[in-house]
């Protein structure tokens, strides 16, 4: 198998010989990188700076041993596979490498079909760790990217739930606030909302902003870039040097603000800030944009809710009126009924003279009505109110 683009070896061996056979005659020609070093010390200066794929290393080196320079290999973090050489009966050597660190050995004299194929093996190992690595790292970014997207869904969720559970607006601000700083990964953020009267933008909840801006809640806020977006109705992510023009650029290098729209009136801005000059990206807009159309349905709901209970209130009221009305008129009735009733029962007395029968039977049903008529009045203000 030929080898992969600038795999590189370092050979260290103090005998020129096995030394130009393993780097000119066996490695070189097959397009390997290779190094060469003739101590353990100038070994350990060339590996640090040359970084190899590989080490092939002598045990039998002059002035370090082989099982010392392994030794120093770890301490100074170098965890290149090393393979090792070592003269016939030597073998308790190579043991005691293995137990150091060495991952494969070939034994002097050196061959090359022994040398290609031990090298081979190893750098195939090396590149199955590398693959595993790179396996491992796309694993744990597309976890993070998962528990990420898991962590926007939850909180876009959430965000839903509070706007049809929630009646305290000021709750629900405060948590629209904190969803924004979450899905967008911002340092601090805020919502305002435009008052119908002034028609300026009043901060209602904010996060992590400096006392000298979080002490505007309940008054306009100007950061000199959501006035802006209130004009175009449409959201705007700004950092780095056009940020700088502006005021919020003393919070930050990077900010995105999104519109709270009824229709296409802005009733409302959510804006967002990060310390460093990370950019916000479409996505972290999007999600932004989508918990602005749940504010803009609470919001929109709040103004119906007040409009009902106005309504209800004016109702209430006109009922009252009505009820005071009829109690009048009611007591009024009973005034005159009973002041009819007193006369008639004189003249059926025949206190002021006789009565002929037609004319009693007159007034006994005249009498009987108004007796019937008070009965009814004084019935009707007797039963419960609805």
């Amino acid at each position: 198998m030929s080898p992969q683009t600038n795999e590189k070896i370092l050979v260290i061996d103090s005998d020129d010989h096995s030394r130009d056979l393993i780097v000119r005659q066996t490695l070189q020609p097959l397009g390997y990188q290779v190094l060469a070093a003739e101590d353990a010390g100038s070994a350990i200066r060339q590996a640090l700076q040359f970084q190899p794929d590989l080490i092939i290393a002598d045990l039998n080196l002059p002035g370090l041993s082989g099982k010392d320079m392994l030794v120093a290999f770890s301490s100074q973090g170098i965890s290149t596979p090393v393979i090792v050489m070592a003269e016939k009966g030597e073998e308790p050597k190579v043991i005691q490498a293995f137990r150091l660190g060495a991952s494969d050995y070939f034994l002097r004299p050196v061959r090359e079909p022994e040398v290609l194929s031990t090298v081979e093996r190893a750098l195939k190992q090396v590149r199955e760790s590398r693959s595993r690595q790179v396996l491992d790292q796309q694993l744990k970014t597309a976890n993070a990217e998962l528990q990420r997207r898991l962590r926007e869904m939850t909180t876009i969720f959430a965000v839903g739930r509070a706007v049809i559970s929630v009646t305290d607006q000021r709750l629900l601000f405060e948590k629209l606030t904190e969803a924004i700083i979450t899905v967008s990964e911002a340092d601090m953020g805020w919502l305002t909302l435009k008052d119908e009267k002034s028609k300026a933008f009043i901060l209602v909840a904010h996060r992590n902003l400096p006392d000298s801006w979080g002490k505007k809640i309940n008054e306009p806020l100007d950061d000199g870039v959501s006035a802006l977006v209130a004009m175009s109705a449409e959201s705007l992510s700004i950092h780095s040097q056009p940020l700088s023009k502006f005021k919020i650029a003393s919070l930050g290098k990077a900010a995105l603000v999104v519109p709270i729209k009824v229709q296409q009136e802005v009733i409302g801005l959510m804006v967002v800030v990060r310390k460093i000059d990370r950019p916000f990206g479409q996505g972290e807009q999007h999600l932004l944009e989508a918990i602005a159309d749940y504010a803009s349905i609470s919001l929109v709901n709040s103004r119906l809710f007040r409009a009902l209970a106005q309504t209800a209130e004016a109702a209430q009221a006109g009922e009252r009126r009505k009820n005071e009305m009829l109690e009048s008129i009611r007591q009024e009735s009973q005034s005159v009924l009973q002041s009819a009733m007193y006369p008639l029962e004189v003249v059926l007395g025949e206190k002021m003279g006789s009565l002929t029968e037609e004319q009693k039977q007159a007034l006994f049903t005249t009498q009987k009505s108004l007796k019937r008529l008070a009965f009814l009045m004084n019935q009707q203000t007797t039963q419960p109110k609805p």
